[in-house]
């Protein structure tokens, strides 16, 4: 078990400095996916345990792994146009992969940022501040995840500047998607005092009039 657990932190090494691929053939894209569902329920069992409820950990520890691999592929096929209509179908393989290995990336920066969210829970008790600062993790993650991409787009760049306007159009189109995903899966947070739910009945609705309420409702404290 240790030698499995070194040789899963040396593959989270490799992704986070961008070596992956280094001196070797390009991997699957399954262990890719495998590290996103081995990284992920670790930041979501943590951003479940605010308000004590285990059940509410385990249902967060599945769906952060389904928030990235669903907004993923929900963006996939948009992004497949936007390749062929510049004429990049060619590379969409070796974009994918570098897109997946993102997510991977991600998905390790997430569960680094675990201990931070529970001392977050530890300090303060509010649930609206929970889900902001649950946000904010979220976004420091996305941010770190997007210095991996540009490392493992630069040969897709260097082949053709075309792939550049089409990683920042990924990053929009991900970003846009994903947001809404997380607002159909909530809750992710636990809300004290409420039972434990894997989905919410009011699930199909709006996200961004959500985020906008909840960042009047921090500025109002």
């Amino acid at each position: 078990m240790l030698v499995a657990g070194n040789r899963v932190l040396g593959k989270a090494d490799e992704l986070l400095r961008g070596r992956l691929w280094a001196g070797g053939p390009a991997p699957g894209i399954w262990p890719l996916v495998g590290i996103v569902a081995l990284f992920g329920p670790v930041y979501g069992a943590a951003m479940g345990a605010h308000g004590g409820a285990a059940a509410q950990m385990a249902y967060s520890a599945v769906k952060v792994p389904m928030l990235l691999l669903l907004t993923f592929l929900l963006s996939l096929p948009s992004f497949w146009v936007l390749n062929a209509l510049l004429g990049l179908a060619g590379d969409f393989g070796q974009a994918v992969r570098a897109l997946i290995a993102t997510q991977a990336c991600l998905g390790i920066v997430l569960a680094a940022l675990a201990p931070f969210t529970l001392f977050w829970y530890a300090s303060f008790s509010d649930y609206q501040d929970a889900i902001l600062f649950n946000a904010a993790m979220f976004a420091i993650a996305s941010v770190s995840a997007q210095i991996a991409l540009v490392r493992y787009y630069q040969p897709l760049e260097n082949r053709s500047a075309r792939h550049r306007h089409l990683r920042r159009l990924w990053i929009v189109i991900y970003a846009f998607v994903g947001i809404q995903m997380g607002w159909v899966l909530r809750p992710f947070v636990g809300a004290p005092g409420a039972p434990a739910q894997f989905f919410r009945a009011e699930s199909w609705s709006n996200a961004y009039v959500l985020v906008a309420h909840l960042v009047a409702h921090a500025a109002g404290r």
